[in-house]
């Protein structure tokens, strides 16, 4: 079995009070249920806006510095997460295919090594 990332990417002025209705709600729920059901769920997890991230780059001399905002200026950020254990590719994509109907955006899906 191969971990798998499943990422759903957000508009960058996304606001989930605005655009998460409770249908939405509902069907993510759903997936959740269905994912535990399966026993591939590991971890899910849904993220603050882009916004609030702060990126740290490391500097010549090994000093960091923390700037406010997110590592790339993008138009899509992810927005919230799955990591599953699937047995292949095949059965992740189908877990993605849920994902983007539930959330009701893009989605990656990218295995772990």
């Amino acid at each position: 079995m191969t971990r798998y990332l499943v990422a759903i990417h957000h508009p960058d002025d996304y606001d989930p009070s605005v655009a998460e209705d409770e249908a939405m709600s509902r069907d993510i729920d759903a997936i959740n249920d269905e994912m535990k059901a399966a026993g591939i769920r590991i971890f899910v997890g849904g993220l603050h806006p882009a916004s609030s991230a702060r990126s740290l780059r490391a500097q010549p001399g090994g000093e960091v510095v923390i700037t406010e905002g997110p590592y790339l200026e993008t138009k899509e950020h992810v927005g919230g997460f799955w990591v599953l254990e699937a047995a292949d590719l095949n059965e992740a994509l189908a877990w993605g295919r849920k994902a983007a109907v539930a959330c009701r955006a893009p989605v990656e899906v990218r295995p772990f090594h």
